[in-house]
């Protein structure tokens, strides 16, 4: 699982500045181009999580980092990408982009308990 994470990790930090490029040369009005940002730097904001869970897995981790690396990759989906398509005017409503935003604090929240655990 430690090279899923280092990938999704990667994956996302590659996507992220993609996002945050086309942003600025994509033509959005004000309001579309601040929500690409935004999803522009959910995704950015975790990729080194990703990267970071790649480590501790391979070091100590166990299904509670891996649970956290989960939750956090389906999180950035789910948000960042939900905020992407009504920055696209693919959808008229961001409608999993609450689902995506409470995996990301269960997975921050995952990484808390995974740290108090030995």
């Amino acid at each position: 699982m430690a090279r899923v994470w280092g990938l999704l990790g990667a994956l996302a930090g590659f996507l992220g500045v993609a996002m945050a490029a086309y942003r600025a040369h994509g033509g959005f009005t004000p309001e579309h181009a601040e929500l690409f940002a935004r999803a522009s730097e959910i995704t950015l904001w975790h990729a080194p999580v990703l990267l970071f869970l790649s480590l501790w897995r391979e070091r100590q981790g166990g299904w509670l980092v891996d649970a956290a690396g989960a939750a956090i990759a389906l999180g950035i989906v789910l948000f960042a990408g939900a905020v992407a398509a009504l920055a696209l005017g693919r959808i008229s409503h961001a409608t999993l982009a609450p689902y995506g935003g409470s995996l990301l604090l269960l997975g921050w929240a995952l990484i808390a308990v995974a740290s108090l655990r030995r």
